[in-house]
């Protein structure tokens, strides 16, 4: 391929994840996107019930469009303004942290939501450290602001006494709660003032006005104009300017106000942020990087997705392009297998419909049909050696013993944990001695339930689950046979490695203190070395 065309389509890409705290509206700003991206014609209802409604587009699976929460991240792309956007949505519970944390790895960019009300929240924190780590430029949105919301300056301070990380507003609301009118544009010093539309399932109607327009004054009355004007001044004298380089080294984090449910504020956001979020870069590996404009294809494995076709029951590897062009039957290395595989059916996704695909650039996410060949963290190239970095992984603080309620039904219930424990649902573990049952590992009570649900539903397995007092896992390193012995329990994890589970911190520190030959990680080996 010319290079001048690769150049072209690397330029109008942008991948971008959403992070949030739970019940910040991420789930609802994902679908508004949609809508303005031209998407989808008509946003759906978030919390429909069942069978009633339409749930949201990107929540393909059953227990998400019951409960209206996103615990998957979805990979959804579409064209908006001459641009090819690949929005990359993360779980919005807490309890799968992990694969939000390993979808980020995918994105260049990253959209933090906050709740107008409450602010900075404990999961923001969390996830605002991962992007920080990896260098994820940040955008921060200021949502439900169609509520009674926090003073703008006040939360403006909190971002950046939590978070470390200047904060300069691109946008200014208008009035808060059901005094929500609009926002006011910076840069081109424009008042949007919005109308609700029916349902909130289309676009917002707007008009465009300046901040000295007389219709302004009259239609917030004189206080509310007054304190409008007040706090623009007060913006403008104390505020820096916005600085690109400063944003794009994580350093400086531009700050818009909107109300995701009603629609206002959406639009700005969107034309603003593909001026903003850089086009895919770099990835960095252990003995350098590699450019997008390699002469040829590589790309990684961030995420592994099981049953999204009910009628396939197919596993999906989700796979982001590094470098170079993606072409549909292309033959590829295999880094971790030491083989060629031949890539022949690569799917493009938008929430539960998959479309094949003929081509795909760096930034773009590819779903590939994984017959067992790949893994979260797989490396495939046409060209170089790639040695790519780790992804994070937790230490589960939960753990649960499983078996099948009957027992002839074991085929189905070893398929169900080895595919669900690929994906990353749960952690895997197996005993080292005795009954060989797998032992769930989970961050948060949620992928328990989420493991049982989905192994009844899709496997047709009923599970028992015996809850385990553990609270800690610890890697191994160096072990020996008396000290496997020694400790109350070691179970192995998926790639065969002794994991020894505790009770408590104190647990670990007096068996760290009475065999002197333990060593103990909170990541697998070759995790930490990364």
């Amino acid at each position: 391929m010319p290079a001048y065309d690769l150049a072209h389509e690397i330029a109008r890409r942008r991948t971008f994840a959403i992070i949030s705290h739970p019940d910040a509206g991420k789930t609802t700003l994902t679908e508004k996107l949609l809508l303005y991206g031209g998407a989808i014609v008509k946003a759906g209802s978030v919390k429909a019930k069942a069978g009633k409604g339409s749930a949201a587009t990107s929540d393909w699976m059953e227990i998400e469009q019951k409960r209206g929460i996103s615990i998957t991240s979805s990979a959804l792309q579409f064209e908006y303004a001459g641009h090819c956007i690949n929005l990359l949505d993360t779980p919005g519970h807490q309890d799968f942290s992990e694969d939000t944390y390993r979808t980020l790895v995918a994105a260049d960019c990253a959209l933090m939501l906050i709740d107008g009300a409450k602010g900075v929240e404990a999961q923001t924190i969390k996830l605002f450290k991962v992007c920080r780590e990896r260098g994820l430029p940040i955008v921060t949105v200021v949502n439900k602001m169609d509520r009674p919301a926090r003073d703008p300056l006040d939360l403006i301070q909190e971002v950046e006494k939590v978070l470390g990380i200047t904060v300069v507003p691109l946008t200014w609301p208008i009035g808060s709660g059901p005094d929500f009118r609009g926002v006011f544009e910076m840069q081109h010093r424009q008042v949007h003032l919005f109308e609700r539309s029916e349902h909130n399932a289309h676009k917002a109607g707007v008009e465009l006005t300046g901040p000295d327009d007389p219709r302004l004054q009259t239609l917030l009355g004189t206080a509310a104009h007054d304190h409008l004007t007040a706090e623009l001044e007060v913006v403008q004298e104390c505020i820096e300017p916005f600085d690109m380089e400063l944003f794009r080294g994580g350093v400086l984090s531009p700050m818009f106000f909107a109300s995701a449910l009603t629609n206002f504020g959406v639009e700005t956001i969107l034309q603003r942020f593909l001026e903003l979020c850089p086009c895919p870069g770099p990835l960095p590996t252990v003995d350098g990087e590699v450019r997008p404009d390699e002469d040829f294809f590589s790309g990684f494995v961030y995420k592994i997705a099981a049953n999204m076709d009910k009628q396939h029951r197919d596993r999906i590897a989700f796979l982001r392009v590094v470098s170079g062009r993606f072409e549909r039957g292309m033959a590829a290395k295999h880094l971790r297998l030491e083989r060629e595989v031949r890539l022949s059916h690569p799917h493009r996704f938008f929430g539960q419909e998959r479309v094949t695909i003929d081509e795909a650039y760096p930034g773009d996410v590819i779903g590939l049909v994984n017959p067992g060949l790949f893994r979260v963290g797989d490396v495939l190239t046409s060209g170089r050696r790639i040695e790519a970095r780790n992804f994070p992984r937790f230490a589960p603080e939960i753990f649960a013993q499983v078996s099948p309620k009957d027992p002839s039904m074991s085929k189905g219930f070893r398929k169900g944990v080895d595919e669900l424990g690929e994906e990353g649902v749960v952690q895997i573990f197996y005993p080292r001695v005795g009954v060989r049952n797998p032992v769930l590992g989970a961050v948060g009570e949620l992928q328990i339930e989420v493991f049982q649900q989905r192994l009844e539903s899709e496997y047709g397995v009923a599970i028992r689950v015996e809850r385990k007092s553990f609270t800690r896992a610890r890697w191994m390193v160096a072990t020996t046979p008396n000290l496997l012995e020694m400790l109350p329990m070691v179970v192995t994890d998926d790639a065969g490695r002794p994991v020894a589970l505790f009770n408590s911190d104190f647990e670990i520190d007096f068996a760290l203190q009475r065999y002197q030959d333990l060593q103990l990680l909170e990541h697998p080996p070759a995790e930490e070395e990364g």
